[in-house]
Formats: C-alpha cells, structure tokens, sequence
C-alpha cells in the first residue's frame, strides 16, 4: 500500500490532479510506460446500441441479467470502451477481441497481436483503464477508483479491511479528512488486489513484493489508485480521454 505523504501540519498531501487529452485513434506504448483512460459511462458516453455491438457474448449475457437500468448503462458504455481502447493499440475491430479469465475472474487478452496488459475500474459515472506493455509479473496492473460519497462506519470497514498502519492512519486524522484517507487507503487495497488478479479477499502469495500503488484525482469528487511493480510518477503517465466517435 502506499505511503500517505503529509504536510508539517500532519494534513494529508493531495493527489495529484489529472489533465486529459484526447485519445488517438491509433496509439503505441513503450515498455516502463503507463497509459491511463477515462470513459465516461453516463448518457455523454458511447451510444448504447453501438456499445452493445461491440461486445462479446460473455458480456452481452452479463448485461441482460442487470435489471437496475442504470447499472446495466454504466456496465455497457465502461466494457465497450475498453474495448475500443484495447482496439486502438491492437489495430483490430473492438468487436474482434476475445479475453481469457484468470482464477478470480481478471481479464487478460487472449493471444494478442501486441502483448498489453490492462486493468477496468467502474464508479459513478466514470470508468478507467490502466494500460501497459508486456505480459506477465513483471507488467501486474491494477487500477482503482472510488467516488467520494460519505460512509458509515468508516473506522469499522477500516478494522475489518485495512492493514493497521492504515487503521491508525485514519484514526488519527481530524474529522473532517478522515474520510479522504478511508478512499485514499480503500482504491490502495482494491489497486493492489486486481494487480496480481488475486482478488480482494484472497492473501498474497507467500514471499510475494506488493506492488508500488499512487494514486490521482480523475475529476472532482472521484480519486483513484494505480498499482503495479514498476510505476513511473504519476507526472509521466499519459493520460487520454476516450471521446465516442462520430
């Protein structure tokens, strides 16, 4: 998990901020580089029946099953876009794509032209992908985010979930910043789970290394974690917003 940086008040340093660009059409990544998407899942998002045309049947079978409309929008506009993303470094119809599961459900591509890993995180009215090249250990990815919305019970979610540093970290905040912290350090374990694909509630491989974990603000009112073995600073990743195509 990360380390919380702290000014000489002991108030917690912000994340920083992301500024967005529009994403290319077509797109390359170098080894070491992390790309970072937005999609937006709300009605600004890819048009629902085209989002619908892009996935695969596995995907189709789950979004019929939503009965909450709104979920099942969010759910179709966030798998569409990832795969529109994934499309525009394999330089193959999103369509096309076909995935393969791991133990606890993470997707990977099957027998992709261009070794990628990636990662999907969903929350309000946005969704992430976290891209990098490469295959394997040494390329885990993980991405979290989490829309800040007031909890109950937060030390006790806390308690039950976090490690103690964690616990005391929160505990010890003023009031007013102790739920920042509860997301700064919730998005940290979720990151961290989904970077290996072990799954929040499975324990690390013995010997093990967790993995680096920062994390950034997407837009107001959101905050999210990325984590992987070997993370540049969050000022040199590159940042793209997935725009629907005309």
């Amino acid at each position: 998990m990360s380390i919380q940086r702290q000014d000489e008040d002991g108030a917690m340093a912000a994340p920083p901020t992301i500024d967005w660009a529009a994403g290319p059409i077509r797109c390359a990544i170098r080894s070491g580089e992390i790309h970072l998407w937005r999609i937006r899942t709300d009605a600004t998002g890819i048009e629902l029946a085209h989002g619908l045309s892009l996935l695969g049947a596995r995907q189709r079978t789950r979004a019929a099953r939503m009965r909450h409309q709104p979920y099942r929008e969010r759910y179709v506009r966030a798998h569409a876009g990832l795969r529109e993303i994934l499309s525009r470094y394999l330089e193959e119809p999103p369509e096309s794509l076909r995935f393969a599961y791991g133990p606890a459900g993470k997707p990977a591509l099957a027998s992709p032209a261009v070794p990628l890993s990636f990662n999907l995180t969903t929350t309000g009215d946005l969704a992430l992908v976290a891209v990098c090249s490469g295959v394997g250990s040494s390329t885990d990815l993980g991405v979290d985010c989490e829309w800040i919305r007031p909890r109950h019970s937060i030390e006790a979610v806390a308690e039950r979930m976090f490690a103690p540093e964690a616990v005391r970290d929160i505990a010890s905040a003023p009031q007013h910043e102790r739920l920042a912290r509860f997301y700064r350090a919730w998005t940290a374990l979720e990151a961290d789970a989904k970077a290996d694909g072990r799954g929040l509630f499975r324990p690390r491989p013995a010997g093990a290394q967790p993995p680096a974990v920062l994390h950034c603000i997407p837009e107001t009112g959101y905050i999210a974690a990325v984590a992987s073995p070997k993370l540049p600073p969050v000022s040199d990743w590159t940042t793209f917003d997935l725009l629907p195509r005309a």
